[in-house]
């Protein structure tokens, strides 16, 4: 009875033991799954940085300026020419001045012969002319309004003489144009438009009233500005872009606003909004536009119809580089999807070039068209999952890749449109946006008339000094339109 009850308490204690034997292993079972989850997690996250830190200007959409110093760029293939001015190139050299804008003649006639040193007389007929650009010293023109009060000699009232309406600001049309044009072409801020006034033409100028001035060329600009609007809206082609920016203060920090652009090949309109939805581009562009767009994928230009889209393959070709960089079986897909785009886009500059018909063109890219769709579904269904999901989001989108093959004149990139929001980028980097929705709607205008003007080649101080008195006149000021439009839809690379 003893040694059935010692063997009794001796298979407990080893139920006992394997109890926690067993529960010591589960405890440890699960501890290494939490492991094995936290180092798949940091595996991930090491990743997700290494990605990061491989990201620049060729495989994502960063821009240039934010590549770190020494990052590698993309060897351009040598052509086996020196570097500049190639043989039988065309000069660029300043051109002379007709005669009848010439100020001052200095007649520059030899005395005596350089040989034999005997005295000449007569004078060439078609002398040798260099011309010296100056300056004169700047001033301000001021003109002084003396209101003298009158007594009538009658009822005794006194009468003073008024200043006229558009003289009531205390600096001219030209001045106060001047002083806008420094903010919206040369992107100086208030207190450097102060200084520069100050130092070329001597006039003295409180923030406060250059504040006062860019609100009143706003409110010259806004008919213009209207009408190119309008003009965008009906365009044959349009590029769009989007970039980030800043309107007032929130919670002691920039307020996160939009700078949008829509352009045409001599019209474009900028405009900040708080948001980056389908909403502004709608806004923009109109709800019934029925031209060709071109812009990158963002979802806030879906609603227009996928015919009338082009994507652009400037973006496609840093995300095909994003492909290659990512390696693995996207990468070797990113290979042969930048093939096709290399071979696509030397024909296209024959074509543009004169030196590769248009229908040979549209026949070779039939097979492209086809190759790079195989291409992307391959990726879709096979490629590591960034690729695969940003080749899936290519391929929603398919027929938006290829409508500048059936278009011609049509361009496949949309660098135009973002040739002409790069100025508003650099104001943004040194200004840092604006500091409320009055401050922003003169940014919009100021940049949509001197990008606008630049395009066309007008004097863009001429037409804001003519808005301004215009309006101080109560009058229809300039327009943004070009006189003589050409076609519309030629944007150029």
């Amino acid at each position: 009875m003893v040694q059935v009850d010692a063997r009794d308490v001796q298979i407990a204690q080893l139920e006992k033991r394997l109890e926690a034997a067993l529960a010591r292993l589960a405890q440890l079972e699960a501890e290494n799954e939490s492991l094995r989850e936290e180092n798949r997690q940091l595996r991930e996250k090491n990743r997700q940085l290494e990605e990061r830190l491989g990201l620049n200007s060729s495989n994502s959409s960063k821009p240039p300026s934010s590549d770190a110093p020494g990052t590698p760029r993309q060897a351009k293939k040598p052509t086996g020419r020196r570097a500049g001015g190639q043989p039988g190139h065309k000069k660029h050299e300043r051109a002379l001045l007709p005669p009848e804008q010439v100020q001052h003649v200095v007649e520059l006639v030899p005395q005596q012969c350089r040989g034999c040193k005997r005295r000449l007389q007569g004078r060439d007929s078609a002398p040798r002319r260099h011309q010296v650009v100056e300056v004169p010293p700047l001033s301000a023109l001021v003109t002084e309004y003396r209101c003298h009060a009158v007594q009538c000699p009658e009822c005794g009232v006194v009468t003073r003489g008024e200043v006229p309406a558009h003289a009531r600001s205390a600096f001219g049309d030209r001045l106060a144009a001047l002083a806008s044009l420094l903010v919206g072409k040369y992107r100086l801020s208030k207190r450097l438009v102060k200084d520069a006034l100050s130092d070329m033409v001597g006039v003295e100028l409180s923030l406060g009233s250059v504040s006062n001035l860019e609100a009143e060329m706003s409110d010259a600009l806004a008919p213009a500005a209207t009408e190119a609007l309008a003009s965008v809206r009906a365009a044959e082609a349009v590029n769009a872009d989007e970039t980030s920016f800043a309107q007032g203060r929130e919670g002691g920090r920039a307020a996160r606003a939009w700078l949008w652009v829509v352009a045409t090949a001599l019209v474009v309109v900028f405009h900040i909004a708080p948001i980056r939805g389908g909403k502004v581009a709608r806004h923009l562009l109109g709800e019934d536009f029925a031209g060709f767009l071109t812009s990158d994928r963002w979802s806030g230009y879906e609603w227009v119809d996928a015919g009338l889209r082009q994507l652009c393959w400037a973006h496609l070709t840093r995300d095909f580089q994003g492909f290659i960089d990512r390696g693995g079986r996207g990468g070797e897909i990113g290979q042969k999807l930048m093939h096709e785009r290399n071979r696509f886009f030397d024909w296209y500059h024959r074509v543009r070039d004169g030196t590769l018909a248009r229908e040979e063109f549209e026949k070779r890219m039939r097979e492209v068209e086809s190759k790079v769709g195989q291409l992307l579904r391959e990726a879709a269904q096979r490629a590591e999952k960034k690729t695969a999901g940003m080749a899936r989001e290519m391929l929603r989108l398919e027929k938006c890749l290829w409508t500048f093959v059936d278009v011609p004149g049509l361009e496949p990139t949309n660098n135009f449109g973002e040739r002409c929001i790069r100025h508003a980028v650099m104001y943004r980097k040194t200004s840092f946006g604006t500091q409320s929705v009055e401050g922003s709607r003169f940014v919009e205008r100021i940049f949509t008339a001197t990008v606008t003007l630049k395009l066309q080649g007008r004097d863009v101080l001429a037409f804001l000094t003519d808005s301004l008195a215009a309006h101080r006149r109560g009058q229809h000021g300039p327009s943004l339109l070009p006189s003589a439009p050409g076609p519309q839809i030629a944007l150029t690379t």
